[in-house]
């Protein structure tokens, strides 16, 4: 037993004590039953009434408090979700936009170096035409440089050919002569020879 119920056990006795005596009459009337009750209980009760009343003022005001903290903490919580929403949109919008800007500059490059790329074969395609046709050129003059020296060393060949022979059948004719003038020394030799007049 606690010291309140102590308390209320005493404050019960003394209103006991001081309850004043009543005939069986007097106490089985309905307004003296009601006395009666006010007399034994009434001060605990209006001590409950007190308790129940500060109790519930307390729970209200608790229940206040809690909703009120409640409230702050899901305006806080809010808060902070709005700002974290609104940091990870503009961190989407500003990786987005990085993105875009290096896909913007990833097709310029690559459109540069495709346009650097078609220059170039461009070019070597020009050089490898002008190469073809100084090749050509080259081979061109060349083969009329042989051509030409094939027909002048033909021209000399011929001529010498020509020349040799005309100097062979030159040559062969004076052989014969001078067998002739061999022949007719030998027979001059010999006394053979003789003259038409000489007979």
């Amino acid at each position: 037993m606690n010291a309140a119920d102590e308390g209320n056990i005493a404050q019960t006795e003394a209103s006991q004590e001081q309850a004043p005596s009543f005939s069986s009459n007097e106490m089985t009337s309905p307004g003296n039953l009601e006395k009666v009750r006010d007399i034994l209980f009434g001060a605990q009760m209006r001590d409950y009434d007190k308790r129940f009343n500060r109790l519930e003022e307390r729970l209200i005001k608790e229940a206040n408090d809690v909703r009120e903290e409640t409230r702050r903490r899901f305006e806080t919580l809010e808060t902070y979700i709005k700002q974290e929403i609104s940091a990870l949109s503009d961190r989407l919008k500003s990786e987005n936009q990085q993105r875009i800007e290096s896909g913007e500059e990833s097709t310029r490059e690559m459109r540069d170096t495709a346009r650097t790329i078609g220059q170039r074969i461009s070019q070597v395609d020009e050089q490898m035409s002008q190469a073809h046709r100084d090749l050509r050129e080259h081979i061109l003059a060349q083969s009329r440089e042989l051509a030409d020296e094939i027909r002048r060393k033909h021209d000399e060949i011929t001529a010498a050919l020509t020349r040799e022979s005309r100097e062979l059948r030159s040559d062969k004719a004076d052989r014969s002569a001078l067998a002739n003038l061999f022949t007719e020394l030998a027979m001059r030799l010999n006394n053979d020879f003789k003259l038409p007049g000489d007979e």
